[in-house]
């Protein structure tokens, strides 16, 4: 469906008309909270930008809030998964992550047009080569912008992929929604994206 012109276009209105207003008006008051936080449990950086691969594997930086201490153990190992109970992370970090609200910044990823709404979610560079291992048609995800939620994370999948069947699910939820998207589809995930916000599941950490 998005290789439809209008569809994209469809598309990119609805990314503007929801991120606009976040960036605008959330952002601002929201990035001087956590750099509060921050202060106290983990001076550093407020943001944690990190390369990622997007549509036709580009490679694009995203933005996230930083939920880890800095360190230089920490660089070295950018590619190891979060897990319960990280010691790398701090404590209002463990809560931003639970939330997602450590996602929020990516909503300027979105105005910059590298990334949508919805999407497929992108994972580390060094992950895609090894996923892409696992499954031939992985880098089918990259056929449209990742998103900052997706239909997989919208059904609870998110967290550490430490087992075959986490990778092959969110990898068949992607092509699902790339094969099916409509504008409906995408409400409906920010919906229960929003819902699982509010009762995370017991893979968010």
């Amino acid at each position: 469906p998005l290789e439809n012109p209008i569809n994209r276009m469809v598309k990119r209105s609805f990314d503007i008309a929801v991120s606009l207003p976040i960036v605008a008006f959330v952002l601002p008051p929201l990035t001087l909270f956590v750099w509060a936080f921050q202060r106290k449990q983990s001076p550093g950086p407020i943001f944690y930008a990190q390369p990622r691969t997007g549509m036709t594997k580009r490679t694009f930086h995203i933005i996230k809030y930083r939920t880890m201490h800095v360190s230089d153990a920490n660089l070295k190992n950018v590619a190891k998964q979060a897990t319960k109970g990280d010691s790398r992370i701090y404590a209002f970090g463990a809560f931003l992550r639970k939330t997602s609200l450590d996602e929020l910044p990516q909503f300027i990823n979105v105005l910059l047009g590298e990334m949508s709404v919805s999407g497929p979610r992108p994972h580390l560079i060094d992950h895609d080569r090894e996923f892409s291992e696992r499954l031939q048609v992985y880098y089918t995800r990259h056929f449209v912008k990742p998103g900052i939620t997706g239909l997989a994370q919208s059904l609870g999948l998110r967290g550490e992929i430490n087992e075959p069947e986490h990778l092959t699910k969110r990898i068949a939820y992607d092509i699902t929604y790339i094969n099916n998207w409509s504008f409906w589809l995408d409400m409906k995930i920010m919906l229960r994206t929003a819902k699982a916000v509010l009762f995370p599941p017991k893979s968010a950490y």
